[in-house]
């Protein structure tokens, strides 16, 4: 590590599902980006930042897909003991790939495998899979839900879009958050749906929200790590921020978003819906 990185290295906290509670009781925000090899995680780690998804997102901006769906649980499973290797001390929050959680026993099977062999420390689902969900925490499964856009239904969406913009839509999705947290997830994701609607289930659960493209007063941020420091080869979602463009190294670009998000500087109406 260079005397620079070294200077600005943050000495991170070692986040627990606890700890991460206890974040949101104080009103601070929790940061968390994209990781899929040692090297990005480890800087991540010593950025400070809370929280590293290994998420299926690899698909597109490391294989070069054009979806997530092609993602398979052995290939999360590399990644996840890649960022593992490079961020030991990291919590560390890996997806279930398409159909991976196709039944509660196969999705409880498929997790022990992320948190066994890859070093998860949470496993994340997309969708209201309540059922599933309670027989995964029923064997001890720390788990992460995700709600709003679901890229791994994107054949039936059919195209990238803001989620829950009508009152019932709107409706649906808080009901699905509350039936989650019944379910006994301990985190929740929410993507692409309106920022008030975010604020709304921030303020309505106990356990901390974590957006991408949903406004500033969820309990904390998540992006996608090429995308913060653009490199994406299209046009990024409108939601991100390059932080590239205002720093000299990865690494500062790092610690400028992990700073951000701390302060409440990201996200601005700008990256909001």
């Amino acid at each position: 590590m260079s005397a620079q990185y070294a200077s600005n290295t943050i000495t991170p906290q070692k986040q627990t599902i606890m700890s991460l509670q206890a974040l949101k009781q104080a009103g601070e925000k929790i940061s968390c980006l994209t990781a899929y090899d040692a090297t990005f995680a480890g800087l991540i780690q010593r950025a400070g930042i809370d929280v590293i998804l290994v998420g299926d997102s690899l698909g597109m901006v490391v294989q070069g897909h054009d979806s997530t769906l092609r993602v398979t649980l052995d290939e999360m499973l590399y990644h996840t003991e890649l960022v593992r290797r490079g961020a030991a001390e990291s919590f560390i929050i890996a997806d279930l790939t398409f159909m991976s959680d196709a039944t509660p026993l196969l999705a409880a099977e498929n997790a022990a495998r992320l948190i066994q062999q890859g070093g998860a420390r949470m496993v994340k689902l997309e969708g209201a899979k309540t059922e599933t969900i309670a027989y995964m925490v029923d064997q001890g499964i720390p788990v992460c839900g995700h709600l709003g856009l679901l890229p791994q239904r994107i054949y039936q969406q059919g195209e990238y879009r803001v989620q829950g913009k009508s009152e019932q839509a709107a409706e649906q999705i808080i009901s699905d958050a509350l039936a989650l947290e019944k379910a006994g997830i301990q985190l929740l994701i929410l993507e692409c749906v309106p920022a008030q609607l975010a604020a709304n289930i921030s303020q309505q659960l106990t356990i901390p929200v974590i957006g991408i493209g949903a406004g500033s007063e969820c309990d904390g941020q998540v992006l996608v790590s090429y995308d913060m420091l653009g490199l994406s080869l299209t046009p990024p979602p409108r939601f991100t921020k390059n932080y590239m463009q205002q720093s000299a190294s990865i690494f500062d670009a790092l610690l400028a978003y992990h700073d951000d998000v701390k302060n409440g500087r990201f996200p601005t109406l700008a990256e909001s819906f």
